[in-house]
């Protein structure tokens, strides 16, 4: 028998103790937060207006976008919350909630990046049947099969955690992260620890092979090319999504280095700080920094929004 009161409340810590540094913290999390669905949103209203845009590469971003909105409204505003309010508590059903969410998001944006690799493996190796490969009712089934995956990902672990008993209620980070809460309880976690490690390694390896696999195709088709020029050009259509990949699969990758135990709790945090305010605003900069059809819709669209607002 265990005598120990029932935790119905957890304590976030956050990123720091410093009233100060809590406040810059603030601000940082508030504009990166803004600027970032503000950004997603504008590429998801572009692809939505422009028929130019109506193509399997443009809807597998639409998608992309939509997720990174998601994710990291699951994750930044309760911290922003929490900071404005004073209260750093948060009940343990919205703390569920916190990492069910961020975790569906999370492994169907790895899925969906499996995904667009394979996109860009037809648009460059097989271009001729490009429109009849990636048509629409392919992608549909592609993107249901990301959201199935990631469903498939996070459902057992989070089922089987639902009725664990906690003994702890502190969390030493700015968001509810599954690993730091299965501590925090009573009950025998070692099971769902290893399935959540499990999950977490095959979602990781599972889309990285395919990745890699497409890139690797990619290059082979790349370097027979005759000119300099073709070559820069077919790199080009590939290589937003090259970065993106590396800023995802490369943030995932620390979360498992395992350093000495005064530096992973400081390491954690800066990680999440990547993964849930600053990828989600870099990622959509990133595609249309370098993507002219983009650019051109985004001009053309403020041209029009220009004269409307002249003509009324």
């Amino acid at each position: 028998m265990r005598n120990h009161t029932a935790i119905t409340m957890f304590m976030l810590l956050g990123l720091t103790n410093d009233p100060q540094l809590e406040i810059l913290a603030f601000i940082f999390l508030l504009i990166t937060y803004l600027l970032s669905v503000v950004g997603n949103l504008t590429i998801i209203s572009l692809i939505l207006v422009d028929s130019h845009l109506q193509t399997a590469v443009y809807f597998f971003l639409q998608n992309f976008s939509f997720l990174e909105i998601s994710f990291t409204t699951a994750c930044v505003p309760t911290y922003l919350y929490i900071i404005s309010s004073g209260d750093k508590t948060i009940t343990i059903k919205a703390c569920y909630s916190q990492i069910f969410f961020a975790v569906l998001f999370g492994a169907t944006e790895f899925f969906l990046l499996a995904v667009m690799s394979y996109d860009r493996y037809v648009a460059i190796c097989r271009p001729l049947h490009y429109m009849s490969i990636m048509n629409s009712r392919v992608c549909r089934n592609l993107i249901l099969c990301c959201w199935v995956s990631g469903l498939s990902i996070v459902l057992p672990p989070f089922t089987l955690s639902l009725h664990l008993e906690f003994c702890d209620s502190v969390i030493d980070d700015f968001v509810c992260d599954a690993p730091v809460v299965l501590k925090n309880s009573c009950s025998d976690t070692r099971f769902i620890e290893q399935l959540v490690v499990f999950c977490a390694i095959l979602t990781i390896i599972m889309t990285l092979v395919c990745v890699a696999l497409s890139y690797i195709y990619i290059s082979r088709m790349i370097l027979r090319l005759p000119s300099a020029q073709q070559r820069k050009k077919a790199f080009s259509t590939c290589s937003s999504h090259m970065i993106v990949v590396s800023i995802s699969y490369g943030s995932c990758i620390f979360m498992y280095v395992k350093p000495t135990s005064k530096d992973e709790v400081a390491l954690n945090k800066r990680v999440s700080l990547l993964t849930t305010s600053v990828a989600p605003l870099l990622n959509p900069f990133i595609y249309t920094l370098r993507n002219k059809q983009v650019k051109q819709s985004f001009h053309n669209t403020l041209k029009r929004l220009v004269f409307l607002s002249k003509k009324y």
